[in-house]
C-alpha cells in the first residue's frame, strides 16, 4: 500500500520539507507515504475564490487514481485519535489499493473533490497552517503504524 499525500501548495519553507522527510523516511516501503504538491489557483484582487478553488479540484481530480481510497481532510469530518487513525491504516492495508490523502488550499474543497472521499477527517478544530499539516500528516501516519508494529515509539 503506497500513502499519497495530494497537498495544494508548492515552495514550501525548508523545515517543512525536513519534518515531512524526517517522518516519510521512517515509514517502511509497504506503507510508504508519497508527497504529490499541487499548484495552488491562481488568487488576486480580480478573481474570485471560487475561481481559484474549481482550479485547485481539477488539479486534485487528475492526481487521484482510479483505486485510490480517498480520503479528505475536511474541517467537518470526523475528528479520529492516533488510534482510530491506526485502526483506518489496518483497514486501508487490508484493502490492498492505495490511499490518496487531499489536502485543499486555503479556502478549503470543492464539494465535487469532497464527493470524491469515502472518509472525511478532521485533523482538529484549530485553524492549522497548511505547511504544519504535511508535517503533522506524516508523524500521525508514522505514529499510527509504529502502534499496529507494537513499536515503543507511540509510548
Amino acid at each position: 500500500m503506497k500513502l499519497r499525500l495530494l497537498a495544494v501548495g508548492t515552495k514550501m519553507p525548508a523545515w517543512v520539507e525536513q519534518g515531512y522527510q524526517e517522518y516519510a523516511k521512517r515509514l517502511p516501503h509497504d506503507c510508504s507515504l508519497e508527497l504529490v504538491e499541487l499548484n495552488p489557483g491562481h488568487r488576486g484582487k480580480n478573481t474570485s475564490k471560487e475561481k481559484a478553488m474549481q482550479q485547485e479540484a481539477e488539479a486534485l481530480k487528475k492526481a487521484i487514481r482510479p483505486q485510490d481510497h480517498v480520503v479528505a481532510l475536511d474541517v467537518k469530518g470526523k475528528p479520529w485519535s492516533t488510534e482510530q487513525l491506526a485502526g483506518n491504516l489496518a483497514d486501508w492495508r487490508m484493502q490492498g489499493g492505495d490511499v490518496a490523502l487531499l489536502i485543499g488550499g486555503p479556502d478549503g474543497m470543492t464539494a465535487d473533490v469532497l464527493a470524491l472521499a469515502k472518509q472525511r477527517w478532521s485533523l482538529s478544530n484549530l485553524t492549522l497552517p497548511h505547511p504544519l499539516v504535511r508535517v503533522l500528516m506524516a508523524e500521525q501516519l508514522y505514529r499510527a503504524w509504529s502502534i499496529l508494529q507494537g513499536h515503543p515509539y507511540h509510548k
